[in-house]
């Protein structure tokens, strides 16, 4: 419910679109500073020797303490408000980034990348709160959409600007130059953003911890079903760059602007996610079902777009595979947290979003090691598309099957 369901006046319509704008810019910068590895990955092996298996560990790093920080994140959004929690998260997260720089090996890039992971735990549990508090239930999806395209505009931009501060300053200049972007959004999100008036949650409820929305069979099937869907987005987060240069032989400029492609169509997936949401509850599905279709949907295309890019003869043929994958790889990954509204008790949304994208993210965990496994033994990307398209059908599976009712509180 939005306050305005609660009883109270609604939030100012400005207000409501200036939290998303600010959302949106956080979460770009959030995957600008993921991302940056990802691109700077052949110049950094180079460097430091490090063959594609380690190479695969440290781009997983990041994620093992995202995943672990969810559930505590999403306690503190829900207790302490987003405007405090994410103006320390970006704080903590920008200065990791900025710290990857000092580096001289893997354990050092690792420890940074641990430390960005914690910073940036908080980020999409804060935009599933700030959602659920200033936008009414018919507006959620596309509001969701809007806020989750972050993951795919992020991406958009990291490659030709990762590739050009490369170019110019090093990739240790492009560490420090992201990190100093976040500090800036930082005092941005502190400065503009302000916690609605009222509390969301109800002064009779109590809280609801985490072991009670432990019992519920739909979370698990969230979670579980999520981390299809994490291994599908995050094959392409960490390997696409290295997809075009080492599999598809391009340039490290050519694959700067060629990475920003599918992420483009990946940023309009999201907001067309988004908006089948709205739509299909417009049209009288249930809060449940007009989520979990787009779920389904998105992720057995993307899962099959992945696995024609096996077939593609050129590399043209292969970026429009990819593009058209990452498309509805992110129809879904809208609806994935549009779902976590709608499931949720109120007072508990950043909660449950938390523990589903854990799942999401132990899912994602395991694609870069397995890919860096599956190319140090095999040299080739084949199978490491196959298993990517094979994991975003696994997790439609788990959703169709698993998620029929909402969470109770």
């Amino acid at each position: 419910m939005s306050q305005a369901d609660d009883g109270n006046p609604g939030p100012a319509r400005g207000a409501a679109r200036l939290a998303l704008a600010l959302l949106l810019a956080a979460g770009a910068v959030n995957y600008i500073d993921r991302i940056t590895l990802s691109v700077a990955s052949p110049l950094i092996g180079a460097e430091l020797r490090l063959g594609p298996a380690r190479m695969g560990v440290l781009l997983s790093a990041f994620l093992w303490a995202y995943a672990l920080a969810q559930a505590p994140a999403g306690r503190l959004v829900d207790r302490l408000g987003p405007r405090r929690v994410l103006t320390f998260a970006l704080t903590l997260w920008s200065a990791a980034q900025a710290a990857s720089a000092l580096a001289t090996g893997l354990p050092g890039l690792v420890a940074a990348r641990l430390a960005l992971g914690l910073g940036e735990a908080p980020q999409f549990p804060t935009g599933a709160r700030v959602v659920r508090d200033w936008f009414e239930p018919k507006r959620r999806g596309l509001a969701t959409g809007v806020f989750n395209s972050a993951s795919t505009l992020g991406p958009a931009l990291a490659p030709p600007i990762v590739t050009v501060l490369m170019l110019s300053v090093g990739w240790r200049g492009a560490f420090v130059a992201t990190g100093l972007a976040g500090g800036l959004v930082a005092a941005i999100w502190l400065v503009f953003y302000r916690d609605p008036p009222a509390t969301v949650r109800p002064a009779s409820s109590a809280p609801i911890t985490l072991g009670r929305l432990s019992r519920q069979p739909t979370l698990w099937a969230m979670a579980l079903g999520n981390a299809g869907s994490g291994y599908l987005n995050w094959f392409y987060a960490a390997w696409l760059p290295g997809y075009l240069e080492m599999g598809r032989h391009l340039s490290i400029p050519t694959t700067g602007w060629a990475a920003a492609v599918p992420y483009l169509c990946g940023f309009l997936g999201s907001l067309a996610g988004g908006w089948a949401c709205d739509a299909l509850a417009r049209a009288g599905l249930s809060p449940i079902a007009s989520r979990k279709a787009p779920i389904v949907a998105g992720l057995v295309a993307g899962g099959a777009f992945t696995g024609l890019a096996i077939l593609a003869a050129s590399d043209l043929e292969a970026i429009a595979a990819i593009s058209a994958a990452l498309f509805f790889a992110n129809v879904a990954g809208a609806a994935i947290w549009a779902l976590a509204i709608a499931a949720a008790p109120a007072p508990a949304v950043a909660q449950v979003g938390a523990v589903q994208n854990f799942g999401g993210l132990a899912g994602g965990a395991l694609a870069p090691i397995a890919t860096g496994l599956m190319l140090e033994a095999t040299g080739s990307f084949v199978p490491t598309l196959a298993a990517t398209a094979l994991a975003a059908f696994g997790g439609a599976a788990i959703y169709l099957a698993g998620v029929r009712r909402p969470i109770e509180g």
